[in-house]
């Protein structure tokens, strides 16, 4: 049986629309406009799978005036992009446009919170394969396949490089064509859902990656109306990455942000469609509106109601007004954390202060634990592995030095973030070509003790709270010898001491001061007990060496 389904179009400047489908056998249905912008029809349809587009008048300045164009449906949750055709994809069940029929099963599942958070950044396309594979690999049930190895690691949120589709078969997704579907050559949106579901139930966060600042340059609201969406053109054109959202434009006839309309939409689809707990907002320096950026995670958090829902920042180079009181979100990506931490243990330099202000946010200016997100590499850098090779340093040496930043990035103050495949010293240089996960890299003895100290250090974070705290003192510092220790506590009892050592050199019999506390400690990377009295401990540190001491 036939029900009557809406088809709408938001095109308020524009003379004419019409409506083509594979249920009119491609000729055009015309559409009305409204007072409200809109452009409407309808047409019976029976339950099923149907394929349509809109044919319009543009008014964007690079086509003729008022040229007919046929556009792809900037709501359509789904695309089928065979043929260069991007047909929107429209679904009927039951007499009502769905996007699948996925059922959830773990939304009753706790959730960490923010300041508990260590969250794995991760390429569906590029995540699961690599091995000596029959088969492709890089779909969403291919991570799936890898939760259980990323629980047994330890981490609790997954942050997916963008899924939104893009044009072709390959891409990071930085370059979003469509804001309401997801990228197909991954999977079926139930295959997403599944995915998330499935994180879920293991108790991981599900941090979506958005692309607020920019859409690819052919997405259909650019050939609708460039100039209603969009920065006319790029107002730092050495960072410029597709058209620029225009979030203060404001039409005063339909009383709307148009711009800022469109993403809130695109927003709160995904919270409520597919239950994501966070987003990371790519490109905030570029986006350079506070106001937009408060209500977008106000409506974010109240789309996501009871549950947490972190909102993190990349803002390069960073900023604390973006996350302090007054600003916009709950985080930011710690940039500087990654450049200080790396120089050093690649031996480029030491300067005491540039560390401990990143080692403690708070020396910067930021507020608290959650406020920013360490790293030490993400999709936009270099592996560590590649960053020592680069000096010559490799095999052991090179192990080494990774561990003692890994012991700082899950010690220091904020919200611990890994990009896949580092866990393991994964080696590959960055490209944005293809370039899977080397799962076989963990039959190396070195390979697989580096993973279980990723591992070792996680399972300390979830149980020394101590680490989930803005609280910290440095307790001993010595420029000359390259050593410096700090304290972590709270107030429930937890305590932690990192002592670490930046230098090549063994430092046998080395006497630590200031212990926050007398009596007996755990030496967490080499398992043993040490007294400490009230003039602190002695210990041997071995060359860029970190020892984690626990209070018992």
């Amino acid at each position: 049986m036939a029900n009557p389904i809406e088809f709408t179009l938001f095109a308020p400047y524009n003379k004419g629309a019409a409506l083509i489908g594979s249920f009119s056998d491609w000729q055009e249905i015309s559409m009305e406009k409204g007072e409200d912008g809109y452009f409407r029809t309808t047409v019976e349809l029976e339950d099923g799978v149907y394929q349509y587009k809109f044919r319009v008048q543009s008014k964007s300045w690079f086509f003729e005036a008022d040229q007919w164009v046929e556009v792809t449906d900037p709501y359509a949750t789904d695309i089928d992009e065979l043929g260069g055709k991007d047909n929107s994809v429209i679904r009927i069940k039951d007499g009502q446009k769905i996007v699948d029929t996925y059922v959830w099963h773990h939304d009753d599942k706790s959730l960490p919170a923010d300041h508990e958070l260590v969250i794995y950044e991760l390429h569906v396309g590029d995540f699961s394969g690599g091995e000596d594979d029959p088969y492709a690999r890089g779909k969403y049930k291919h991570v799936i396949e890898k939760l259980d190895y990323l629980s047994d690691l330890g981490i609790n949120a997954i942050e997916l490089l963008p899924v939104k589709e893009y044009p072709g078969d390959y891409s990071w997704g930085y370059n979003p064509r469509y804001f309401f579907a997801t990228e197909s050559s991954y999977g079926s949106t139930e295959g997403l859902k599944q995915l998330i579901d499935e994180c879920h139930s293991r108790g991981i966060r599900v941090i979506m990656d958005g692309i607020y600042n920019h859409s690819e340059s052919s997405s259909p609201l650019t050939q609708i109306d460039h100039d209603y969406w969009y920065h006319h053109a790029p107002r730092d054109p050495d960072n410029s990455w597709g058209p620029e959202f225009n979030y203060e434009f404001y039409d005063e006839n339909l009383e709307t942000y148009p711009a800022r309309k469109f993403i809130g939409d695109t927003v709160r689809f995904w919270v409520q469609e597919y239950h994501i707990d966070g987003i990371r907002y790519d490109a905030a320096r570029q986006i350079a509106n506070y106001d937009f950026m408060h209500w977008i995670v106000q409506e974010a958090k109240k789309t996501a109601g009871a549950k947490p829902f972190y909102n993190v920042a990349e803002h390069i180079p960073e900023t604390t007004s973006i996350t302090n009181i007054d600003g916009p979100m709950d985080g930011c990506w710690h940039d500087s954390f990654m450049h200080t931490v790396t120089a050093h243990i690649c031996g480029d330099r030491f300067d005491l202060e540039n560390l401990k202000d990143v080692i403690d946010p708070k020396r910067q200016g930021f507020m608290g634990a959650t406020n920013v997100v360490n790293y030490l590499t993400n999709h936009d850098h270099n592996r560590v592995m590649v960053e020592l090779g680069n000096r010559n340093i490799f095999d052991e040496e090179a192990f080494r030095r990774i561990k003692l930043g890994v012991a700082i990035l899950m010690t220091a103050v904020g919200v611990p973030l890994v990009w896949m495949g580092q866990e393991f010293g994964e080696y590959k240089p960055k490209t944005q070509e293809s370039s899977k996960i080397d799962w076989t890299l963990l039959g190396n003895d070195l390979n697989r003790s580096l993973f279980d100290y990723y591992k070792g250090l996680i399972h300390l974070r979830k149980n020394s709270h101590a680490l989930y705290t803005e609280n910290i003192d440095f307790i001993h510092e010595n420029a000359e010898a390259k050593v410096v220790a700090y304290s972590r506590w709270n107030d429930e009892g937890s305590r932690v001491v990192v002592v670490t050592n930046f230098s090549e050199n063994f430092l046998g019999g080395y006497h630590v001061p200031n212990f926050p506390c007398s009596g007996t400690w755990h030496e967490w990377t080499a398992n043993y007990d040490v007294e400490a009295g009230d003039d602190g401990i002695i210990t041997d540190l071995g060359p860029y060496e970190a020892k984690v001491f626990v209070w018992q």
